[in-house]
């Protein structure tokens, strides 16, 4: 239940607040006052688009706050936590629940959950939980099979929303396994060529078989064995100057041993020439060493390094075209023969998916049809039902002679909603032919029929609060009266907010409200005051006759709010 809402330059309202409570509210005021103002703060709390426009000229923001009364449990509370938000305690299993939202002259929009910044998103999922909001724009909506079905489905109640719930959970598990096994009968083709593509690809590099690095490697081993003889030139002439073993010329080991020879002789007249000659004999086994390593590496060279070329050669050849197919580099062609094997698998399971698809297709079509039949089943007994209580609602609207008919056909088709397409037929008078309520129903019809639907469902599916806004357009006389006195016992299990030009109406509620206009000369603004005694009775006066001071104004005014009184 909204307490109360407070709004700041929104439109021509400047500043006001709303206060609501419990029961009946009525908010009248003058034309152009400001009353559809209230409804759009009221929109933007249940986080309708903000408009711009609505900002008050000169101001640089509009904004509007909202207090409710709400169950300190729940899925309210649950969602208002989750959003990082919160709610006041007060007692007796309730908790206030705070809601604003601010719209600058920029277009920037922000919105506040219990005390912290939220998505307006949020606003509108509570405002479905808290609100049923009800315009000229939802009678014409009332025409549509969609809205039809759905107030429908509310009046079933519980056991229609459970058995909906259980249909649907099917119903999109069979939808997805359909489109999977269109898409892969479809495409049966080129996924066949792909696994034989893939088999001939993974046949080919196993063939091969590539060893990581080996592309590198036999780039080395070629680059060596291309240039075989220059490294055994060089070599064994290394080896030659080092250690002359096949010619008589001086190497260094001679030079070397002659060196040391030299000093040995003279070094017992100076011990400074003792380390010199012992630095020169190890320096003669390091060259021997050496002279050793290079014996060995011209031994190890290949003696037929050409054939071992064009072996290396040939292999290089057979990796660079396994790279050119499925490269780029050497790593992802043995990738994708560690990776073609899950593929092919799953390629290959084609065939027997789609056999495991069909069935489960052809057994959820079975259940669908089952879970459909229920849904058809509860919603033809629901529709009787509330075909009969709408008819006796309209009866006390001043439509004693007309006959709701709510219909249950069924589509060929199955929909998220079941197979159901459900029309809501009005029949004017005894005899007259039943019709559709988008060709049959004047606007005045449409405002009572809306109304009864409401009433009759609020039995089963009760909803905090209520907003109409200008129901009672297009009825008057005795019909309003009846509008008004069906809020009024709307309000007896729900709160009621009406926008409304008639005292036929406002006379039934238990908390009157009216728009105030004033006016400086160049900037309107409205406020909003709670009426009683004799200043309702003015506002009912101008209601019913244009003027607040009108004694046969007066005297109708009073004789409405006795009548709506004692008829409560």
């Amino acid at each position: 239940m909204i307490e109360e809402i407070s709004i700041k330059d929104l439109g021509v309202i400047a500043d006001a607040a709303l206060p609501l409570g419990p029961g009946f509210t009525a908010l009248t005021g003058e034309t152009g006052a400001g009353k559809t103002m209230v409804v759009s703060a009221l929109g933007l709390l249940l986080g309708e688009r903000a408009d711009t426009g609505a900002v008050r000229l000169g101001s640089p923001q509009a904004w509007v706050e909202g207090r409710w009364r709400v169950r300190d449990t729940g899925d309210i509370v649950d969602r208002v936590r989750d959003a990082g938000g919160d709610v006041d305690p007060l007692g007796t299993g309730s908790a206030e629940l705070v809601l604003s939202r601010s719209v600058s002259a920029e277009g920037r929009s922000r919105a506040v959950v219990g005390g912290r910044s939220a998505p307006v998103s949020v606003l509108t999922e509570l405002g479905e939980q808290l609100v049923v909001v009800h315009g000229q724009s939802d009678q014409v909506r009332l025409r549509s099979a969609v809205a039809q079905r759905e107030a429908l489905d509310r009046y079933a109640g519980a056991a229609l929303a459970t058995a909906l719930e259980s249909y649907q959970h099917v119903f999109y598990r069979w939808n997805e396994n359909r489109a999977q096994l269109e898409e892969l009968v479809a495409d049966q083709d080129r996924r066949a060529r792909e696994a034989e593509d893939l088999r001939l690809a993974m046949a080919e590099i196993e063939t091969v078989a590539p060893q990581p690095g080996e592309d590198d490697e036999l780039a080395e081993r070629a680059e060596r064995l291309s240039n075989l003889e220059d490294l055994r030139i060089a070599a064994a002439s290394a080896r030659e100057l080092l250690s002359a073993e096949e010619s008589e010329g001086a190497d260094a080991l001679g030079l070397l041993d002659s060196a040391r020879r030299s000093l040995e002789r003279v070094s017992s007249h100076d011990a400074e020439l003792v380390g010199v000659a012992e630095a020169i004999a190890n320096a003669n086994y390091l060259v021997s060493d050496l002279a050793a390593q290079l014996s060995t590496y011209l031994a190890g060279l290949d003696t037929d390094g050409a054939r071992e070329l064009e072996i290396v050669q040939e292999r290089r050849a057979e990796l660079t075209t396994l790279i050119r197919k499925y490269g780029p580099t050497l790593d992802d062609v043995i990738r994708n023969l560690e990776t073609g094997s899950s593929r092919l698998f799953e390629l290959d399971g084609d065939s027997e998916r789609i056999d495991q698809l069909r069935n489960e297709v052809d057994d959820d079509r079975v259940l669908l049809e089952e879970l459909a039949a229920g849904l058809s089943a509860l919603r033809g007994s629901a529709a009787e039902r509330l075909g009969a209580a709408v008819s006796d609602e309209l009866s006390a609207l001043a439509m004693a002679d007309a006959r709701v008919i709510v219909q249950v056909a069924q589509r060929d088709e199955y929909t998220a909603t079941g197979r159901d397409l459900v029309s809501i037929l009005l029949q004017p008078h005894a005899g007259a032919e039943p019709r559709a309520l988008g060709r049959g129903a004047s606007g005045g019809e449409l405002s009572r029929v809306m109304l009864a639907i409401e009433v009759v469902i609020a039995g089963s599916d009760p909803v905090p609060t209520f907003i109409f806004d200008e129901i009672d357009a297009g009825v008057g006389g005795a019909s309003a009266i009846e509008i008004g006195r069906r809020l009024a016992r709307l309000a007896e299990n729900a709160q009621v907010i009406v926008v409304t030009h008639l005292a036929q109406v406002a006379a039934f509620a238990s908390n009157h409200l009216t728009v105030v206009k004033g006016s400086d000369g160049s900037v309107t603004a409205s406020s909003v005051r709670q009426l009683g005694g004799e200043e309702r009775i003015a506002e009912m006066a101008r209601l019913l006759s244009g003027l607040p001071d009108s004694e046969s104004g007066l005297a109708h005014a009073r004789e409405l709010i006795e009548m709506a009184s004692s008829s409560v």
